[in-house]
């Protein structure tokens, strides 16, 4: 079986990244977009960083413009909004696709490991969001694509995937106390 640490990444200059370069830390891979209703996250994510980088949390922030062209721009503009905007410190890597004929091998991974975990009920958004991926998709729900911006992978020291969590959970009550099991 794989672990995280077998696939790499771009950083925003195009140069590859080994994911093995986080071994023995507790990852959080995120696929962002800067003018998505999900995108105040970022300020909830950069707090969760300041509360847990020292004590071994890493967040991976991947932008995707997949889901209604919410991620404009190259890796530099969009890393200059998110550290103006939101005072982002975590690492941003090269825009990737998440879903389809050119995902990364990386969320091919991931998605295998953990399949969709449905949206929280009582979010403001969810209502449309399954009214556009039903709109596009009668079957949404039974495969393990990303869904939409701000899904994230949480991952063990040792580089398996451990909880997916949706877009529509909260990073301060649902997230952040599975990253302290693991921390």
């Amino acid at each position: 079986m794989s672990t995280i640490y077998d696939f790499s990444i771009k950083d925003r200059e195009g140069k590859d990244v080994s994911l093995a370069d986080y071994k023995g830390k507790v990852l959080l891979v995120v696929n962002t977009a800067t003018e998505c209703g999900f995108t105040p996250t970022y300020a909830d994510l950069q707090k969760l960083y300041e509360e847990l980088a020292d004590k071994g949390l890493e967040i991976i922030d991947l932008p995707c413009n997949q889901f209604g062209e919410q991620a404009p721009g190259s890796a530099d503009e969009i890393h200059t909004f998110c550290t103006g905007r939101f005072g982002v410190t975590f690492p941003q890597f090269e825009k990737i696709e998440v879903n389809g004929e050119n995902e990364s091998e990386l969320y091919t991974w991931l998605k295998s490991q953990r399949g969709f975990a449905g949206f929280d009920p009582n979010h403001r958004i969810t209502p449309k969001l399954v009214e556009i991926l039903s709109a596009a998709d009668p079957d949404w729900e039974k495969s393990s694509d990303i869904k939409w911006n701000f899904t994230k992978f949480l991952i063990d020291r040792e580089g398996n995937v451990v909880e997916r969590f949706e877009p529509t959970a909260d990073v301060e009550t649902v997230v952040k106390p599975a990253v302290e099991k693991l921390l």
